[in-house]
């Protein structure tokens, strides 16, 4: 069986997570990523956060498996050449410069068009146009500008980050879908076409339901947040509401068996309408089942501080396992909160390629995680990210048919 992307050629001008988490996807799928380094440098990514002297950090290498690196000077005139001969060459170029760099290159969408008008033209933007669209911007800016940090916390609380990069790796999950769907347009009109995402834009898009409730509040008060059922108003925006669900269907972080000493002892707990008698049950409390003010939905909500409180003192009783062993098989929805020591440890992980060891020849075994997205009929498989340069060679001579005097004329100058 081939790869689902196997013959696309990929232009990589990316660089640190946004731009390298889309093209590694593609790469997953078979497209040849061919990721364009600067001579002696590289990806800023391949110096930070080291954990080895002199090797290529994690950071580096769970953001650019199964690509292949070529080192090239777009600043002296040889290295132009064959940077223009690989536009030519390439179905999709993918960057996620500063605003404007590749302009100031003289490789605007313009002339990309002129060289290539198959090609498509992908780019990580901070800010989509309006009065940002010359910023930069970092993980961190898109979470907050995209309005996931003002709904991140506790009410009263400071707004707060997430662990998950939604901007960067969510950016990047977002361009690779529309480099995809542009590969496909391209099938029926033959023409290439520019595609782009903003961060903010993207964050946005994953912070859909804050947005909705936005709107809900100008009809009245959130019923399912917390603090409905405290008594606390709500103000004109969107608040923090803590571990509260978000959705139509309460639920809460609750402390389990050796809350104490464990950090990660706790389980998410949803108190799912359909399944509230089993509940019930449960945590000991059968007569909620018919007492008034517990056994509708809407009886519950202002009083979901002590819904969850009876939960909690039957969590605190169970590990975060047991819990998920007991209400399963009773559709209990629960899940416990794996810290990154257990998710590595998860053997159901690797065997789904989710987590996956890789060899690397200068720092040894690693663990990294694998495609997310499973197809029936294309495989799949996680390769070492590339040394710097490694295979500058094999892409000069192998995609532009230079010759070994070529390839050695090009060096002299510093072209690669």
């Amino acid at each position: 069986m081939g790869k689902a992307l196997e013959g696309v050629k990929i232009l990589d001008m990316t660089h640190v997570q946004s731009g390298p988490t889309c093209t590694q996807l593609l790469a997953w799928f078979g497209a040849d990523v061919i990721k364009v380094e600067r001579p002696g440098v590289g990806d800023a990514t391949r110096g930070q956060l080291r954990d080895i002297p002199d090797v290529d950090s994690l950071y580096f290498t769970m953001l650019n498996h199964n690509k292949r690196s070529v080192t090239l000077n777009t600043k002296e005139e040889k290295g132009k050449e064959i940077f223009v001969r690989l536009i030519k060459e390439c179905d999709v170029m993918v960057e996620n410069f500063a605003p404007g760099a590749l302009d100031r290159m003289g490789f605007g969408w313009e002339r990309i068009q002129e060289l290539n008008p198959r090609m498509i033209f992908a780019s990580v933007k901070g800010f989509g146009p309006g009065p940002y669209a010359e910023c930069k911007v970092y993980e961190n800016v898109a979470q907050c500008a995209g309005g996931s940090a003002s709904t991140t916390g506790h009410l009263g609380g400071v707004p707060l980050v997430t662990g998950a990069q939604i901007g960067d790796s969510g950016t990047g999950l977002h361009l690779a879908l529309g480099i995809v769907t542009a590969l496909f347009h391209r099938t029926v009109s033959g023409k290439g076409q520019r595609v782009e995402c903003a961060m903010q834009d993207s964050v946005l898009n994953l912070c859909r339901v804050k947005l909705r409730d936005q709107q809900r509040l100008q009809h009245g008060p959130l019923e399912e947040y917390s603090q409905f059922g405290e008594g606390v108003p709500f103000g004109d925006a969107t608040p923090r509401a803590g571990n509260d669900s978000g959705g139509g269907q309460p639920g809460r972080i609750l402390k389990c068996k050796g809350w104490e000493t464990d950090p990660d002892a706790y389980t998410y707990f949803i108190t799912q309408a359909a399944v509230w008698k089993n509940i019930c049950d449960v945590i000991g409390k059968p007569e909620w089942k018919e007492d008034p003010d517990f056994a509708k939905p809407a009886d519950r909500l202002p009083r979901l501080n002590q819904v969850f409180g009876a939960i909690e003192d039957w969590t605190m009783t169970k590990t975060k396992f047991e819990v998920m062993a007991i209400c399963n098989p009773l559709n209990i929805p629960v899940g416990p909160i794996l810290s990154m020591k257990e998710i590595a440890e998860d053997e159901s992980l690797r065997t789904t390629g989710t987590v996956v060891d890789v060899a690397h020849p200068e720092r040894g075994n690693y663990l990294t995680v694998g495609n997310p997205i499973k197809l029936s009929d294309s495989p799949s498989d996680v390769v070492r990210s590339p040394l710097l340069g490694e295979h500058t060679d094999e892409i000069l001579k192998g995609v532009l048919g230079m010759t070994d005097e070529e390839v050695a004329q090009a060096k002299e100058v510093g072209a690669v």
